[in-house]
């Protein structure tokens, strides 16, 4: 039972977590370009769907990505480590990744959306709104690169690697 729910976590993970960090780190040049390139021509039209659709992507997928701590938590239920400091540690930067998307990167991708649907006068605070996002971004995925590293290592593990 351990494997299978191993086997779900971390393919939860690959495939949730990843496509949103992927998502969300391309959202800001598209959605910046379909701002800056103004007017109604082609360019603007292909780079304002392809920002929506990355933002669409990482809503479905931060909805999907629920079933990585909840098969985290039932993994290490099963193996006995709940109170291991490294797993206390992974949940605490989970939580935190999650509470980054909900509450700041898709809410600022929402944003950049309505600048691109806009126009003209959205433009302002364009830079400001992409570098903000761009960081929040960064931040969300070296989160989510601590706790895969976490996980690897594992503190006092007895794999003996």
């Amino acid at each position: 039972m351990t494997k299978l729910l191993l086997s779900v976590h971390v393919l939860a993970a690959i495939l949730a977590v990843g496509s949103i960090a992927v998502a969300a780190s391309l959202f800001p040049r598209y959605a910046k370009q379909a701002v800056s390139e103004g007017g109604e021509g082609e360019e603007k039209g292909r780079s304002a769907a392809i920002a929506a659709f990355l933002h669409r992507v990482c809503r479905i997928y931060a909805v999907a990505g629920l079933v990585v701590p909840v098969f985290g938590l039932a993994t290490g239920a099963q193996l006995g480590v709940l109170g291991d400091a490294w797993l206390i540690t992974s949940m605490i930067l989970t939580a935190i990744a999650a509470f980054m998307l909900a509450m700041a990167i898709l809410p600022n991708q929402e944003r950049m959306l309505a600048m691109a649907q806009g126009g003209g006068t959205a433009a302002e605070g364009l830079n400001a709104a992409a570098a903000r996002l761009g960081m929040l971004t960064g931040i969300f995925n070296l989160l989510w690169s601590v706790v895969v590293v976490l996980m690897i290592v594992r503190p006092g593990s007895t794999t003996g690697v």
